[in-house]
């Protein structure tokens, strides 16, 4: 389930530091190469107008001639020979200015084992410098080393006109570190001298709850209530943090909370969106008038966003009525994305077998961002209503790509072509691409996927384990791998640790709960396969989930269950391969 994002305060100018890559570390490739020029034009220059010495050392001519030549190779375009240059005058010369133009140059440039050393020459010549701190702070993490980086994060934090809004983004400088429980302690260790701060109660429960330390979680969430009552940042994480554990927590504790602050609209979509999400349609259609209600007294553009949020849950909820209606008022109110409008009205329209609307609003999308989905879109509708050859050829007539298009391109095409059961062909298409594109680590599930289609198991779990060394993240590729061997009925052990692994990752997915039931099922736990397989069909009805709890019902001896089930999907999905063989299997 989707939440609602969390936005905490804005945060003041004096707090900059706090923002990963945004200054002196954060110049990369795409940065103003002309802004550079000047920044490290200007930190140099001031050595040659206002020399640092003891005593206001003089300039000497082997400083002057380095100094030309490092400006010159900058000029030319030579940053690694210009960077270091400076590097080895800011040595020589203890000037803390050069020192930061060789960092600002070397992380330009992304010349790692210059940037590191020249951002901590700077740090040490300018210990008073935040932003120079701010930048060894960055190296630090981007590097790992947790342990070095709390001093310098004490030290960020010890001013007290920033250190509110510093705890509140505290938790997105860490977001590329793998280690969430050495992360927890750090903050721990940081929020110890301000336990009276909300924020930095705040700070902990964020990293806790990406830990997986749900009690420390809510304990630090209440010690921030107490502090900040009715705060509906924190409110808001709470109830992500008790979603978790039990949607219905959840409910009632936005419930609540709605109950003292009825004007907190950012609670009570969540609220609405969570009812959605366990199918408790009729109570979250209550909540939608009193959002609008509120936004009323706000801008165009919050009544807009709102109305399309609203759509998405109506959407959701099957109501696809209603979500046309919102939908199309969020245009009439100027809805700063419409291509995305469009792309959810053609979608609604797909929903009620409106084709030639659905293709009309998928034309209406425009050559910019939206374009590309427009067209995948579309292409599924023409396999659906065409053939998988017309969808395939709309999508080659498209031009002036970029590679990573050219991927998304293709790996729709596969998808066609699977759904088409022409799965020689789609592996074959996704085996090319390997070969030939960069590989992500999408494009490489795809073809773990593929590969798997045509029985070519060895293969398809080498790939799905390259993908998840290359995204330690990927959720799918764990549940993948852990399904394919359950379903195989092998390695069933590690296969409950991949999906398990999979379920950490992304809480309550109704995908990865049917493949831990049925690898249950298949070490012959019944209880704990009927128990995972349920709370899956709770979420969502799909058809395979419904497959996979009525053959677990029929072997705990509750036939007519197990028929219902499977009878009440078969109405909705009467071609879908999986849930017929299941029946036929257990016919009589």
């Amino acid at each position: 389930m989707s939440i609602l994002k969390i936005k905490p305060t804005p945060m003041s100018k004096s707090a900059t530091w706090i923002l990963i890559l945004s200054t002196a570390i954060t110049l990369n490739a795409c940065a103003n190469q002309q802004r550079l020029k000047q920044n490290a034009t200007t930190a140099s220059s001031a050595n040659i107008e206002h020399p640092q010495t003891d005593a206001e050392k003089t300039l000497h001519p082997e400083f002057i001639y380095k100094y030309l030549v490092g400006e010159i190779a900058g000029q030319r375009g030579e940053v690694g020979t210009s960077g270091a240059i400076f590097y080895e005058l800011a040595k020589s010369e203890q000037d803390a200015r050069l020192a930061e133009r060789a960092a600002k140059i070397a992380a330009y440039a992304n010349i790692s084992n210059l940037a590191i050393p020249a951002i901590k020459l700077w740090a040490e010549l300018d210990p008073n410098s935040t932003e120079a701190q701010q930048a060894m702070t960055e190296m630090l993490i981007a590097t790992g080393n947790l342990e070095q980086v709390q001093p310098y994060l004490a030290q960020l934090l010890k001013k007290e006109d920033t250190r509110a809004s510093g705890f509140l983004y505290l938790n997105s400088l860490f977001n590329r570190s793998a280690d969430k429980l050495a992360i927890l302690k750090l903050i721990e260790s940081l929020a110890k001298p301000y336990q009276d701060l909300p924020e930095a109660q705040f700070a902990i429960a964020q990293a806790a709850h990406n830990a997986n330390q749900d009690e420390v979680a809510i304990k630090a969430l209440d010690k921030a209530e107490a502090l900040h009552p009715h705060w509906n940042v924190a409110a808001l994480l709470k109830g992500q943090v008790l979603f978790k554990k039990s949607p219905q927590a959840a409910i009632a504790f936005y419930e609540s909370y709605l109950k003292e602050k009825p004007e907190n609209n950012e609670v009570r979509i969540n609220l609405a969106k969570v009812l959605v999400s366990q199918k408790q349609f009729d109570a979250a259609k209550t909540h939608y008038p009193i959002i609008l209600d509120h936004a009323g007294k706000n801008s165009a553009d919050n009544r807009a966003d709102l109305n399309a949020i609203i759509g998405l849950l109506s959407y959701q909820a099957s109501d696809y009525i209603a979500a046309e209606n919102y939908f199309k008022q969020a245009l009439a109110l100027d809805f700063k994305d419409a291509d995305q409008l469009y792309i959810y009205l053609a979608q609604v329209a797909e929903k009620q077998q409106h084709d030639v609307a659905a293709m009309s609003w998928y034309n209406k999308v425009s050559d910019g961002s939206r374009y590309l989905e427009a067209q995948f879109g579309l292409a599924n509708l023409v396999a659906r209503k065409q053939s998988a050859d017309s969808a395939i050829a709309l999508l080659d007539s498209l031009e002036g790509l970029t590679t990573e298009q050219q991927i998304l391109v293709i790996q729709s095409q596969a998808s066609i072509l699977a759904k088409a059961k022409r799965n020689m062909e789609s592996f074959e298409l996704l085996e090319k691409t390997v070969n030939n594109l960069p590989n992500t680590p999408d494009l490489v599930y795809d073809y773990a996927l593929a590969a798997e289609r045509v029985g070519k198991f060895d293969l398809m779990e080498s790939e799905l384990r390259r993908a998840i060394a290359e995204k330690p993240d990927f959720a799918a590729a764990y549940n993948a791998l852990g399904y394919s061997f359950a379903d195989r009925n092998i390695k069933l052990n590690e296969a409950v640790k991949l999906i398990e692994k999979a379920l950490n990752l992304s809480p309550n997915d109704h995908y990865m709960l049917d493949s831990l039931g049925w690898a249950y099922y298949r070490k012959g736990d019944l209880n704990k396969a009927l128990k995972y397989l349920q709370q899956a069909y709770d979420i969502n009805p799909d058809p395979e989930i419904a497959a996979h709890l009525g053959e677990v019902l029929w072997h705990k001896g509750e036939y007519d269950q197990a028929k219902k089930i499977w009878s009440d999907a078969l109405i909705e999905n009467p071609d879908n391969d999986v849930l017929i063989i299941t029946t036929n299997k257990f016919r009589s």
